[in-house]
């Protein structure tokens, strides 16, 4: 893992929570201070109090509602980026609308990633658990389409430094004939999420797994969690992976925990809710 990233681990956290509500901040910090030991758990009412604390420390983590009370909570994103030392610290939108959001790219270059606080407080703890202390699902398997042998390669070890078993093949063509022959019971893999290109070789893109998998094999999000790699800027292009039915997007170049907490979370989330 780069040297960029490595400040995001730590034996005491510091998590800033932003939200207008003081029943919403002690409910996160409640579920945060009972499943990770050592954390401190710094609640803002508003932008003025959150840009105060990040001028009193570094903090590791920042989660933030979109709407407050002197502002919208994108500007708490914009100050993280703008504190000293603080460029890496991923900031996470918590939101009741975060999927619309994210289909229609409305978040901007300053936030890391977005929750839907639908899910709920504990499935939000797990989530930036996954930030802060990465937990391994160990024996969970996931289906990899990548062309490209040598960007293989490099991911699958991202991955399966975390416990988790890779099953990489190079075409979508591939990738439908082992979820066939699961979903037939002749496979010994029982696939628990599908990480995708979204360029590969031949007719099939990376949508068109997307598409197939909800369609054809009718999996939902849950059942098959989907994440799609890519490395288009274009947010209409973004909106359509997403609109197709994937579950999130991982945007090139990959950072390796960024990756891995979205596999992971999605990987957890699945097993919260149930198949």
């Amino acid at each position: 893992m780069s040297d960029a990233l490595r400040h995001l681990i730590s034996d005491a956290p510091r998590v800033m929570v932003v939200d207008g509500s003081k029943l919403v901040r002690k409910l996160i910090a409640d579920v945060l201070e009972r499943d990770l030991p050592g954390v401190n758990v710094i609640g803002c009412a508003s932008i003025a109090e959150a840009r105060k604390a990040l001028a009193e420390g570094e903090i590791h983590l920042v989660t933030t509602a979109l709407a407050l009370r002197d502002g919208d909570g994108m500007e708490i994103a914009r100050s993280v980026r703008e504190a000293a030392g603080q460029a890496y610290v991923p900031v996470i939108v918590v939101s009741g609308d975060a999927q619309q959001h994210l289909e229609e790219r409305r978040f901007n270059e300053y936030v890391t990633d977005y929750f839907d606080k639908s899910l709920g407080h504990e499935a939000l703890a797990a989530f930036i658990r996954g930030y802060v202390q990465p937990e391994p699902i160990p024996g969970a398997t996931i289906l990899y389409v990548e062309d490209s042998r040598v960007v293989a390669e490099t991911t699958k070890r991202m991955l399966e430094r975390q416990s988790l078993n890779v099953v990489h093949v190079l075409r979508a063509e591939d990738a439908f004939a082992l979820l066939t022959a699961e979903s037939l019971g002749l496979s010994t893999h029982r696939f628990d999420l599908v990480l995708t290109d979204v360029t590969l070789k031949g007719e099939l893109s990376g949508r068109d797994v997307v598409q197939r998998i909800r369609i054809d094999f009718a999996y939902g999000k849950r059942r098959l969690p989907i994440l799609v790699m890519t490395g288009d800027s274009n947010r209409d292009n973004q909106a359509a992976l997403l609109q197709a039915g994937a579950n999130d997007l991982v945007l090139k170049p990959i950072e390796e925990r960024l990756l891995v907490t979205k596999v992971l979370f999605q990987l957890r989330l699945a097993r919260m809710e149930g198949r």
